[in-house]
């Protein structure tokens, strides 16, 4: 079914980020109380506005992580966040994480950051557009954002309630498309009229798209994670079609479009790969050879590899279709640095590391096969998917910092 929205050229308030997201414990597990002490009913009210208490339980950082994060998440008085942060450090102290591994090199880059209006909107995906300018996706706000970097001027263009808008992609009119993860469709803003185009999900068992790419042809391709599916939207008769992956519960993430015009996704729940024949929508699955392998970002290069982030292990692999070699190589941070967002600039490929802190970037050339990292100055918090500018720069989205970054790199 196909709709459209208009909404107006205003920024979301921290209404919008707590309409879609559930304030009791995790599905299957019984609900937090936090611990007693000065500043606990404060948290209680201030925190439960539009999360659960179990991303509180589950963390532990230095007061100046913890001040950064209640100022990503929520405007208070100064009073009442110094009295929150002395709550939460003395309660939810640092946990002991492994620490960045710096790599010098031959590449300088410049790291800039913005912080998104709206607190605690989870900034989740970072596009470039050809007129200069970085959008992202505001998972938890439901929210649109467009950065103007030249004069940092930033808006937010509110969507429908329980959107939960993920991957971004632009087509040769301009138009900003998203997948609405929550909402079980795909939506297209028009940056000229703040007309939204729902594309609703024909299939009921189809709930959550995920990632989202647009191939040579102007065709856009999605996952949906947990549905287990890929799906294909035809933007001009609006028509959509789906595909369940071969292998139950592989979780499809990650998603890019060779030089062919064929889909590649990183099954994220399995050790597998898989290609969509884009006429058919037949998935080809490829095995990787370790079975604790866990794919969940996707780079593409000129020779046809397939790049993939293994999350679970902490490597940087590739997988050659047209031999079926695979090559690893160990992250910079070992096992546990969790590899997660990841691009190709030139054939090089970056990428970040989310279990280590602060959060690094990392440069691989496949040609020296050497690496190179930075940590991100603000401590990362999270980078979930980066991808490049028409330069050769990187935009990336730094969600539990809720900021928006630039990355301005120098040979």
């Amino acid at each position: 079914m196909l709709k459209r929205v208009l909404l107006p050229l205003a920024v979301a308030t921290l209404f919008f980020a707590c309409l879609s997201v559930p304030i009791q414990g995790q599905r299957g597990r019984p609900p937090v109380r936090l611990p007693d002490g000065a500043g606990r009913e404060l948290v209680q009210s201030a925190c439960t506005r539009c999360h659960a208490l179990d991303l509180i339980a589950d963390a532990g950082y230095t007061r100046n992580d913890w001040a950064i994060t209640v100022a990503s998440m929520v405007r208070l008085p100064s009073d009442q966040s110094e009295l929150i942060e002395d709550y939460l450090v003395e309660n939810f102290p640092a946990k002991r994480k492994l620490p960045a591994i710096i790599l010098a090199g031959s590449v300088s880059v410049s790291i800039r950051n913005w912080v998104a209006p709206s607190p605690g909107s989870r900034p989740h995906d970072p596009l470039a557009t050809a007129d200069g300018a970085i959008w992202w996706t505001g998972n938890w706000a439901d929210v649109l954002g467009r950065l103007d970097p030249r004069t940092g001027e930033m808006k937010e263009f509110p969507l429908p309630p329980k959107t939960g808008p993920r991957g971004l992609s632009a087509d040769k009119d301009g138009n900003i498309w998203f997948a609405g993860n929550s909402g079980a469709y795909v939506g297209k803003f028009d940056p000229k009229t703040s007309i939204v185009t729902h594309y609703e999900m024909p299939d009921p068992d189809a709930r959550d798209p995920n990632a989202l790419v647009i191939d040579q042809n102007g065709t856009l391709w999605f996952t949906l994670q947990n549905s287990n599916m890929i799906g294909r939207l035809d933007p001009q008769t609006g028509e959509i079609k789906l595909a369940a992956a071969p292998t139950p519960r592989s979780n499809p993430d990650g998603i890019a479009i060779d030089s062919s015009g064929v889909p590649w996704f990183a099954q994220f729940g399995v050790n597998k790969l898989a290609r969509v024949d884009p006429n058919t929508m037949v998935i080809t699955e490829y095995a990787l050879p370790n079975p604790q392998t866990r794919p969940r970002r996707l780079a593409l290069t000129s020779d046809g590899v397939i790049w993939y982030s293994d999350y679970e292990r902490g490597y940087l692999g590739r997988l050659d279709p047209k031999t079926g070699a695979v090559k690893e190589w160990l992250s910079p941070g070992g096992r546990g640095s969790q590899p997660y967002a990841m691009t190709a600039v030139k054939d090089v490929i970056w990428y970040s590391e989310s279990g280590l802190f602060p959060n690094t970037l990392v440069r691989f050339d496949p040609r020296t096969e050497k690496f190179q990292t930075w940590t991100i100055p603000f401590g990362g918090g999270v980078v979930p998917n980066m991808t490049p500018t028409a330069g050769g720069n990187l935009v990336l989205a730094s969600s539990r910092r809720n900021r928006i970054v630039l990355v301005e790199v120098r040979d």
